[in-house]
């Protein structure tokens, strides 16, 4: 099974302040049938407008990852954890049984543009955890790069879920492939730019689910940034 969602087809949310697209249901954009892929919940296309954020607020039981395209997004919690993640981050909090957090565009004229990613944990009621790295742009360049799993490997962020989620960088005739184990799932979501990931011409904010698919290939690129998860 190969579905394309459109990014046209995501629910749509205009705060003001806040700009956002979700891939799935959130909020008060409802779709059955898109409730989540596997234990991927939540993607968020989130624009920030400057000197504003998310207030203090709680979360639980959830993995939660961020990627920042474009800005910078300035992180405090209830854990006293206090960053600032920019293009290239990638932040992991582990909500556990219970942490509140605050995200601020702090920029005076700059949108914050990132992604919100929640991912559905295979434990509960666990202290609350937090980490963040870097991964530079020469490690995406033309290939997919780990950057979160259940097991830290490869120097990624650790999540409490049986998924891996890999960023890259392609443009032009890179070409990357990602083998796909029998029993497993894959989601693409194409953050901007251009790519043909098995014979689907995506634009950015499109995405791709796959399942009973034994390969994963992304070709035909025109300044892609992209993110693939391998799910349970």
């Amino acid at each position: 099974m190969i579905e394309v969602r459109r990014s046209k087809d995501r629910g749509y949310a205009d705060h003001g302040w806040l700009r956002s697209y979700h891939s799935f249901s959130f909020a008060d954009y409802y779709d059955p049938d898109h409730m989540g892929f596997g234990h991927l919940r939540v993607i968020n296309e989130d624009r920030i407008r400057p000197g504003t954020g998310f207030g203090t607020h709680g979360h639980r039981d959830m993995e939660i990852i961020s990627y920042v395209l474009e800005g910078a997004l300035a992180h405090k919690d209830s854990m006293g954890n206090g960053s600032t993640i920019v293009p290239g981050d990638v932040q992991r909090m582990s909500a556990g049984k219970g942490v509140q957090h605050s995200e601020f565009n702090h920029s005076a004229d700059g949108v914050t543009h990132f992604l919100q990613i929640w991912i559905e944990p295979n434990v509960t009621g666990i202290p609350p955890g937090y980490e963040q790295k870097h991964f530079d742009n020469a490690s995406k360049r033309g290939k997919l790069r780990l950057v979160a799993s259940s097991d830290g490997s490869e120097g990624s962020v650790k999540i409490h879920q049986d998924a891996r989620l890999y960023a890259g960088l392609l443009d032009g005739a890179d070409r990357a492939s990602h083998a796909v184990t029998p029993g497993r799932r894959a989601y693409v979501h194409l953050a901007r730019g251009a790519l043909t990931v098995n014979g689907k011409a995506l634009e950015a904010g499109d995405a791709l689910k796959a399942a009973g698919v034994a390969e994963i290939v992304m070709e035909k690129a025109k300044g892609a940034e992209v993110l693939l998860f391998d799910l349970a």
